[in-house]
């Protein structure tokens, strides 16, 4: 493989340039509009079919909402389907002729108050062209439930798919779906409590996994035997294992835990008696991050945490053939999209400083572009993103992204403060709309990797828990002026911008500290923590490991309201001293909406500079290019007014 490198560099370059070199030229002096960053992306989604012969993605272009399907040999459109009113989040092929298409809809159930983001599943048959969801709420499927379009197995003749959902409201049965037409679902496995996943060998289920949250015990049952054995037992207030597929053998579990090294690392359970064996996957500066599965969930190897993804798979030929891809693409930032069962022919999203993302094919030794994400923005346009570190005031090192703006020297900046939402997640190098927008109009873009965000070791994101609005903020000013004492931006030139757990901490930085930034933006972001644990426990109830959790990222375990009360923005409004620009999905489901309603009037009672946008039919996502569009055109106009580019 790695004597290939030369001519996979080769193939990508040359079918790079011919495709965008021309569009370059025209468009090099332009100044792009935020429509170009706020769009959704032109070309996404790319799935290929089992065989390599297919391949199909989402196309947005114009406007329009189309899945397309491509026969690769010929370089011919197959089908072309408009999904407009479905919007598909992913896609996978059963066989060569049919897809399965994820989704997430925002509708009323009946019954229940208020708007939910339902996910569910559509099957498109591209011999008749039908198109129809696989499970639907009713006909004996539980109406009070928003997960049903999850699927853990299909038939070995690939005519019916597995698929887990309540009967009521307690039991998760395990049904088989017709995927040729819509008809009524059979129970294939029936429920009991505590059940949330099956795993399964072709039409068999050969394990099921419970959590009760009233016991707290986490438990595995196996029938490989043809008998119920429980190979798998825990009591935790909280799941702390993650069992997410099958070795290909199908006689062991593949699960997370946490390694010697204080960092995830994957091993095996005995489906037989349950021995656990490993770490099959672990590296000492690296989380293992997710499992590369397939639609049978056998597990073929590793998705490493870190600013760029890296793989490791029980394959060593598969880990050579990465490699020498990574060799030949030695600018680009590489992620795994899709994959034939043989890794024979595999997609790449790749990223670099001078390319806004594109999907290049692996085939047969050799790499080929197969498109641009968004042509629109070329390499003219692109702002180098650089790894970046500073010492927090406890010696702590934050690991952090930058976005430069192009063609400007990094010196005495404006800058965006841009916290990641979670907050047990971190950001990555790749193509952030948001920061390349931001940086597209002339400020530098600062990403913490604070205490408390996931990828860079346990002790980091255990370091954040019960620190909301102190030592996780203190990293956030620790930025700012470590930025400023090397000299790339100007301390008092710098705006707080977030959305989630990123828009608290916006509203902590306009309260907790109120001289540190010159403007606040918040995006769905939480004001109130104890109306907002109310929220969990009115959702899931007082038992559930939800509020277990936010219970400990919150508090640290130590719930008390006056606490929570204590780290609320909300409680603070009267040291507020910077303009504060709010924006909040009207059916956000994470955060509510009142979050930031709330905040508004409070600043509105004290007569502070509060700006409150409203994005109708929005999520908490920024799903669709009219909210994304909205939101950005605000945050524009707004950092315009606040925050000087001189």
């Amino acid at each position: 493989m790695n004597a290939n490198s030369n001519t996979l560099k080769i193939i990508f370059a040359l079918a790079f340039w011919i495709g965008l070199s021309s569009y370059s030229v025209l468009v090099q002096a332009q100044t792009l509009p935020v429509e170009a960053f706020g769009k959704l992306p032109e070309k996404s989604t790319f799935i290929l079919s089992p065989s390599g012969n297919r391949m199909a993605y989402r196309d947005t272009k114009g406007g329009k909402d189309i899945i397309t399907v491509v026969d690769i040999a010929e370089n011919e459109i197959v089908d072309a389907v408009n999904v407009s009113s479905v919007k598909p989040n992913s896609l996978y092929f059963v066989g060569d002729d049919r897809l399965i298409m994820l989704v997430t809809q925002n509708k009323k159930l009946p019954g229940f108050k208020g708007r939910h983001d339902i996910s569910a599943a559509f099957s498109y048959d591209l011999e008749t062209g039908k198109l129809f969801q696989l499970l639907t709420l009713g006909k004996g499927i539980y109406l009070g439930q928003s997960q049903i379009g999850r699927i853990v197995g299909i038939s070995t003749d690939q005519k019916y798919a597995y698929m887990p959902a309540y009967g009521d409201a307690n039991i998760l049965n395990l049904y088989r779906v017709r995927l040729d037409k819509s008809a009524t679902p059979r129970i294939h496995k029936r429920g009991s409590h505590g059940i949330i996943d099956y795993f399964m060998d072709g039409d068999e289920v050969i394990a099921r996994e419970r959590f009760d949250n009233k016991s707290n015990k986490h438990v595995i049952h196996s029938y490989i035997t043809g008998e119920q054995v429980e190979i798998f037992k825990n009591e935790t207030e909280i799941p702390n294992n993650s069992f997410v597929g099958l070795t290909p053998d199908k006689q062991h579990l593949v699960m997370t835990d946490m390694g010697e090294s204080g960092r995830w690392e994957y091993y095996t359970l005995s489906l037989t008696d349950g021995t656990i064996e490993g770490p099959l996957f672990s590296k000492e500066d690296r989380d293992v991050e997710l499992a590369m599965t397939d639609s049978e969930r056998i597990v073929h190897g590793v998705q490493y945490s870190g600013f760029k993804p890296t793989y490791e798979f029980f394959d060593k030929k598969l880990n050579a053939r990465i490699k020498g891809i990574n060799q030949a693409l030695p600018e680009f930032t590489s992620k795994i999209q899709s994959y034939t069962p043989d890794w024979k022919k595999i997609i790449l999203h790749s990223f670099s400083a001078e390319n806004s993302g594109s999907y290049i094919m692996y085939s047969n030794g050799g790499l080929s572009l197969v498109t641009a994400e968004r042509p629109e923005i070329t390499a003219q346009h692109v702002n180098e993103v650089i790894e970046y570190k500073y010492q927090a005031r406890d010696g702590l090192t934050i690991p952090t992204l930058l976005t430069l703006p192009r063609n400007k020297e990094v010196k005495d900046l404006p800058a965006i403060l841009l916290p990641h939402g979670g907050p047990e997640s971190y950001d990555r190098i790749g193509f952030d709309f948001m920061a390349q927008y931001f940086a597209h109009k002339g400020y530098l873009v600062i990403q913490p990797q604070f205490r408390g965000s996931t990828g860079f070791g346990i002790q980091h994101r255990l370091k954040g828990r019960g620190q909301w609005g102190k030592t996780m903020q203190d990293d956030l000013t620790d930025a700012v002026k470590a930025l400023a004492k090397d000299g790339k931006i100007t301390a008092q030139n710098v705006c707080i911008v977030g959305g989630s757990y990123g828009g608290y901490a916006a509203l902590a930085g306009a309260t907790l500290t109120p001289d540190v930034y010159k403007c606040a933006i918040s995006l769905n972001g939480v004001s109130d923590l104890d109306a907002m644990m109310k929220t969990e426990r009115s959702n899931y109830g007082s038992n559930h490991w939800v509020v277990a959790y936010w219970d400990k990222v919150m508090a640290n375990g130590n719930y008390k309201r006056n606490y929570l009360e204590s780290v609320s923005p909300i409680n603070y409004v009267s040291d507020i001293k910077i303009p504060v620009l709010l924006i909040h999905g009207e059916y956000d489901e994470i955060v509510p909406f009142k979050q930031s309603k709330n905040m508004y009037e409070e600043m509105k009672d004290e007569d502070k500079d509060v700006t409150f946008i409203e994005l109708n039919n929005g999520d908490h996502f920024l799903s669709t290019a009219e909210n994304r569009i909205k939101a950005m055109k605000a945050m524009s106009e707004f950092l315009e007014q606040h925050l000087s580019t001189n």
